[in-house]
């Protein structure tokens, strides 16, 4: 049966909340355990608790994140793509397992190698900052490796969701990305901090609306981001093709010398470039 008016924007609305609280939902309980840690991290920070409570926090939560919180994401992943690509009535609750099922030892390995990474730079961070004022400098750095990082997330989840790819591939596309393309994922990190401070002026949002909410914007800009770099992949073959076309014609008609020729058809190629690359990668692997 199908609304129409008033109606039908009411009941189309509906239809989107339920599903965005109900991914949210399955994503807040595979990913519990980790929540659970982080809960406590925010506890330990008040006044009464040592930094040895602290501590075993933080160590739940890097014990805790490849197991639960990057298969988690990565499944809300599968679903958010499915409604940005137009495939609004899926399952969620069979996408989600389904986008768990397939993607959980890809996730679960690039969660030890973000959890280490973060950890890593992480100490070199409060180290330099807070132990040798005069390297405060290369905890600046530190700390823009640690956003460039914490940028490249989505597009590692958006990745996963989206390609039939090798792990170190989806990483490494996911980082460079974040390089070449800091625009985009600029406004996706804009949109995630607003998202953000309003969950914590409405903590109820979190459980029914957070996660997948940033996770529909993250990959919308992903999406967005990938079909501009098809559209000029495309434009570039064409254009390359018709050079060989005009290449080869001239060579069928002889108005170019034999040296000429050679040089033609032995021109080197100039080296692409870090974008070129990316661009080449995300375009010619296959999509799920």
């Amino acid at each position: 049966m199908e609304f129409r008016g008033v109606m039908g924007g009411i009941y189309r609305l509906s239809e989107w909340i339920m599903r965005l609280a109900g991914s949210n939902l399955l994503w807040v309980i595979c990913s519990s355990p980790f929540l659970f840690f982080l809960v406590m991290r925010f506890i330990f920070g008040q006044p009464g608790f040592t930094a040895n409570d602290i501590l075993q926090a933080n160590w739940g939560m890097g014990i805790m994140a490849p197991f639960t919180l990057f298969p988690a994401t990565a499944a809300l992943f599968t679903v958010v793509r499915k409604w940005v690509m137009g495939e609004g009535d899926v399952s969620v609750f069979k996408t989600y397992f389904r986008g768990y099922k397939e993607n959980y030892k890809q996730s679960m390995l690039g969660g030890f190698f973000y959890t280490l990474l973060f950890i890593i730079m992480y100490v070199d961070y409060t180290v330099y900052m807070n132990q040798f004022p005069n390297l405060q400098l290369l905890g600046i750095v530190m700390l823009i490796f640690l956003l460039v990082l914490f940028v490249s997330l989505f597009n590692f989840f958006a990745m996963i969701a989206h390609y039939h790819m090798k792990l170190k591939d989806i990483i490494k596309n996911a980082i460079l990305l974040s390089i070449v393309r800091p625009f985009r994922l600029f406004s996706t990190l804009l949109g995630t901090v607003a998202l953000l401070f309003i969950g914590t002026k409405y903590p109820v949002l979190f459980v029914f609306f957070l996660a997948s909410g940033i996770a529909w914007f993250a990959f919308f800009n992903f999406y967005g981001m990938f079909l501009k770099m098809q559209e000029q992949s495309e434009k570039q073959a064409l254009a390359d093709e018709e050079k060989e076309l005009k290449a080869d014609e001239q060579l069928a008609i002889g108005d170019q010398s034999p040296v000429e020729q050679a040089q033609q058809i032995n021109v080197e190629k100039q080296p692409t470039s870090m974008n070129e690359n990316v661009k080449k990668s995300l375009t010619k692997n296959k999509e799920r």
